[in-house]
């Protein structure tokens, strides 16, 4: 199935279930939205309004609950309901996360960490040639939010990024203020880590607030924890700007998931993150003419 829409290379903002009324009333000034199909598969009036939504919008569905990281595979009898719902809606791009979330019958409402080796590559290699057979598009995985690391993990997060994508084939989501917080939570380089993700595979960013709280393993320390509950911190902003440098201009959504704001609080962070596109890319465009 063939989406209608095309995705605009600037932001887009997550349309949770409090604002989706006052979204289908209004016309939105936003480049796209983006769902969790969690929130509609068992929500028939709230998917009627997306699928309104969707004639108007440009659409991403970031799942939450495929857990491509479980050892003991795949939810079938979920997939196939997050398929459906693609089915409908023909959004433009649909990603998740490298994580994993069930174990057995058991949903687990956290994304956990794997450990970077070979067999976890081989398992999520299987798992999204699974998905992306199954859902018949490609699936765009997202970097983690990390706060602790496996000591027998055999190579960087940026490594098996890479490994990722040669093996499975998918693309990647760039969480920019993962990455900022990630890098102070684990003591790595946020510039290193931007410059040795594949570009080519580089197809949306995200910006989403973080919460400062005591580091009890650190006396006067702190961790930043990926709470979706504030807006985009300036360091994130900073590191933005650095990321459109390496991976030019992307799709970039605003994540908000907690504590949520007004709408037009979440409009207005999309429209700063297309400030800093057009201020940050502005240069190269005009060498760009000049040539």
């Amino acid at each position: 199935m063939s989406s209608i829409h095309r995705m605009p290379a600037r932001a887009g903002v997550g349309l949770r279930l409090p604002h989706i009324e006052e979204a289908v009333a209004t016309q939105l000034s936003v480049g796209w939205l983006e769902i969790h199909p969690e929130n509609f598969l068992a929500n028939p009036h709230a998917t009627e309004l997306l699928l309104e939504l969707a004639r108007r919008y440009p659409i991403s569905v970031h799942t939450v609950g495929l857990s491509v990281g479980s050892v003991g595979g795949i939810d079938r009898a979920h997939l196939a309901r997050v398929r459906a719902l693609i089915d409908r809606v023909d959004p433009v791009l649909v990603s998740g996360h490298l994580a994993w979330s069930t174990h057995g019958a058991e949903y687990l409402n956290d994304l956990l960490p794997l450990p970077f080796d070979d067999e976890t590559l081989q398992i999520v290699a299987d798992h999204l040639h699974e998905v992306q057979d199954v859902l018949g598009r490609p699936y765009l995985l997202e970097n983690p939010s990390s706060y602790v690391g496996f000591a027998g993990s055999t190579m960087t997060e940026v490594q098996f990024l890479n490994e990722l994508v040669d093996l499975a084939g998918c693309r990647l989501l760039c969480d920019v203020s993962n990455v900022y917080l990630s890098a102070h939570n684990m003591g790595y380089d946020v510039h290193a880590y931007i410059d040795g993700l594949p570009a080519e595979a580089i197809t949306e960013l995200h910006l989403g607030g973080f919460t400062p709280e005591d580091d009890a393993a650190t006396p006067g320390g702190t961790v930043l924890i990926d709470t979706h509950a504030t807006e985009v911190a300036g360091p994130a902003w900073e590191l933005y700007a650095y990321a459109l440098g390496r991976f030019g201009l992307k799709p970039t959504l605003i994540e908000w998931d907690n504590d949520i704001p007004a709408f037009t609080t979440l409009l207005g962070q999309a429209a700063m993150a297309d400030a800093v596109a057009a201020k940050t890319l502005e240069p190269e465009a005009r060498r760009v003419a000049a040539r």
